[in-house]
């Protein structure tokens, strides 16, 4: 089961296909009413959440959201349901930003990059970014003696690792999963 996606567009195949075979860039096939809308928002909130609660406050019958719930599974538009856990209650005590700056972008060279960060559980997230650095992590570890084992699996014997730099949270303000759902037209009901 793949943990993260680090996303490049132009050969996403290369590294691994998303769980759905839905393009991490496309939009679903599906548009979302308000009722759609009202169900993504108590599951952002609290996914296990009975189906009757759910049914109840959007005004509809427990197997219409039944429905609704596995079309927006089937469609991507949810794309897992986990628990989060709080890091330093499972000894995960630091959060590590990383900027990562390559030699070459070609995919053939990056690809064995890539593959070591989607295999590597500390890699929270992996983004593919513009500016100096071309890959962007968030890492969670347990001291920076990890850290330092870490980067030398990631980076130390890559030579298309042109440098990479770390900044260590000192805190964290806010570190949430849920999205900003759009606001449903005029005159729909949920």
């Amino acid at each position: 089961m793949v943990r993260i996606y680090c996303a490049y567009p132009k050969d996403l195949a290369l590294i691994q296909s998303p769980p759905r075979k839905i393009h991490p860039f496309a939009m679903p096939d599906t548009s979302l009413d308000a009722f759609d809308i009202a169900i993504l928002d108590i599951l952002q909130q609290d996914n296990t959440t009975p189906q009757r609660a759910i049914a109840e406050a959007v005004h509809l019958s427990p197997a219409a959201v039944q429905r609704r719930i596995h079309r927006l599974n089937a469609t991507g538009v949810v794309r897992a349901n986990v628990a989060l856990l709080e890091p330093t209650r499972v000894g995960q005590m630091l959060t590590i930003l990383v900027e990562v700056q390559l030699v070459s972008e070609r995919p053939e060279v990056a690809l064995p990059l890539r593959q070591r960060i989607l295999e590597e559980p500390s890699v929270q997230q992996c983004y593919y970014i513009t500016g100096e650095a071309d890959y962007l992590l968030v890492l969670t570890v347990a001291s920076m003696e990890a850290y330092a084992e870490l980067t030398e699996r990631l980076f130390a014997h890559d030579t298309n690792v042109r440098r990479f730099r770390t900044s260590v949270a000192l805190g964290r303000l806010k570190a949430g999963m849920q999205l900003p759902l759009p606001t449903p037209p005029a005159g729909a009901t949920a």
